[in-house]
């Protein structure tokens, strides 16, 4: 499984330097982990720079891979992960999404 961090989105979708060494992560949908807060943060900065038909789209692409919602059990891991190694809220976020999809199968959002 991968889990993308939202600034390796945003490269991604700016094509940047360092674009192709997401690609491989990002283009492999039926491997990827995208958590809602991520697409919370690509939304916003695309809307700023882009305006809403970029945003829509990048959304619409991020939700090729498995959208997992933020649940009480990876809140309040991310909440352990936070104190424990002093990340921000997001960056904790994306860890404890992470680690709880390690190693398992691609989920549907949807069950």
């Amino acid at each position: 499984m991968n889990v993308v961090d939202s600034s390796a989105w945003l490269e991604y979708f700016a094509d940047g330097p360092n674009a192709d060494a997401f690609a491989r992560a990002i283009e492999k949908t039926s491997e990827l982990i995208v958590p809602t807060p991520s697409i919370y943060e690509v939304f916003k900065r695309v809307l700023q720079q882009r305006g809403e038909d970029d945003a829509f789209r990048a959304v619409a692409l991020m939700m090729s891979g498995s959208v997992v919602d933020l649940n009480i059990v990876i809140a309040m891991e991310a909440a352990t992960i936070s104190c424990d190694l002093k990340l921000p809220m997001a960056d904790s976020i994306m860890l404890a999404t992470a680690r709880a999809y390690e190693g398992s199968h691609p989920v549907d959002p949807r069950h």
